[in-house]
């Protein structure tokens, strides 16, 4: 018989990881508790990484729905306390292909319920949409594997009991995959590509402009991955950039993601956001950055999410399209107890020709920096004003 190679394109492993959350939804459509599905589908995994590469099915999706549904029976069986459930699920169905609906759509709606802390909702979704082992997640979060898989466990317990049926909320689930996103890169699994690889996946699910712009925005910024860090590890900000090093594909990819979604008129927080990503892509030079488009935009950001953040982040906009006066006067208007307002002030009373008022600021800010590499950075921005 063939090896799964030759029958599919994908290697094993990530076969498996694809197939493995419409496996999943079929168990909970048929009512199986969420936990317990979840359990059938990885022993199901574990016996198809065992079998396949010997004797490969037809029909990867029934294989593992076949075996993880007589799991999930005999599990059931099993337990005396589970038999009053048992007389709800439906009997194992005949042999036979598993139709082609992909419904895990709805797999990404209950890993990001409203129940869940957003912590809780991004494990659970990679774990059970993307596939991830427990130990790979904690690697990823830096955490110990245990404390990983009771935050799983808990997470589980938590939508066992939410009905399948009901519609999900889009923007929940945008949210955790940004949160995914902005994790980055540590340990073995680069959550950053795996978050732009979910975000693929739900768009392909769903036809919705936020959706678009959300992937759009991702790639935008993965585009400048290279140029992010200096080859001693330390921060590099987008100004100061080597921009040869951008992802162009990649950059090109976005964009066109991103103009399809705005001509259908429906503008969103993260297509506003993909915006003003793609207009620092477009300009060759920092120099040649629209910044007054860049403000424009961040108007439209600010009346769709009234958020500080965004305000903040239009500050250092307006300082850079009407000078740094203007910008002090916009940050004026916010709460200095803002993360990273220290930051901006900063930057502009540098560019306001004010070295002593930034380096104390650039220092403060240090202090208050959410990791190590924004830390040094901005320590190294202080040092450098007080020995001009």
């Amino acid at each position: 018989m063939a090896s799964i190679d030759e029958n599919c394109d994908e290697p094993l492993d990530e076969l498996l990881r694809d197939v493995s959350p419409s496996v999943l939804t079929v168990l909970v459509r048929r009512g199986a508790d969420f936990a317990e599905a979840e359990d059938a589908v990885q022993e199901a995994l574990i016996e198809a990484v065992r079998v396949w590469p010997a004797d490969p099915p037809r029909d990867p999706k029934g294989w593992l729905v076949t075996v993880a549904w007589r799991k999930f029976l005999d599990a059931s069986r099993a337990d005396s306390a589970r038999r009053r459930r048992e007389d709800r699920v439906e009997e194992e169905p005949p042999p036979g292909p598993v139709p082609e609906s992909d419904d895990t759509l709805q797999l990404y709606f209950l890993c990001a319920h409203p129940s869940l802390t957003p912590a809780s909702a991004v494990a659970l979704t990679l774990r059970a949409v993307g596939g991830l082992t427990t130990r790979q997640i904690a690697q990823a979060y830096l955490v110990p594997e245990a404390t990983m898989a009771q935050r799983i466990s808990r997470a589980k317990r938590t939508v066992s009991d939410v009905r399948f049926d009901q519609p999900g909320d889009v923007a929940t689930v945008l949210r955790v995959l940004y949160l995914v996103f902005n994790e980055g890169y540590s340990g073995d699994i680069d959550l950053a590509a795996e978050a732009i690889r979910l975000t693929r996946r739900l768009a392909a699910s769903i036809d919705h402009p936020e959706v678009a712009g959300l992937l759009a925005l991702m790639l935008l910024h993965h585009a400048r991955r290279a140029a992010r860090t200096a080859p001693d590890g330390g921060l590099v900000p987008l100004a100061e950039q080597d921009r040869t090093r951008w992802d162009t594909a990649t950059i090109a990819e976005g964009v066109g993601i991103l103009q399809a979604a705005l001509a259908r008129d429906r503008l969103g927080e993260f297509q506003a956001q993909a915006a003003i990503a793609a207009l620092h892509a477009d300009a060759l030079t920092v120099e040649e950055t629209d910044w007054v488009q860049i403000v424009e935009w961040y108007d439209e950001l600010v009346a769709l999410t009234d958020s500080p953040v965004v305000r903040l982040n239009r500050a250092v906009a307006v300082g850079e399209a009407d000078g740094p006066r203007a910008g002090l006067a916009a940050l004026a208007e916010l709460d200095a107890a803002l993360p990273r307002h220290a930051a901006v002030a900063a930057y502009l009373h540098e560019r306001d020709g004010n070295p002593a008022r930034a380096a104390a600021l650039y220092a403060e800010a240090a202090g208050k920096a959410p990791n190590l590499a924004e830390r040094d950075y901005l320590t190294r921005q202080a040092a450098r004003l007080n020995h001009r």
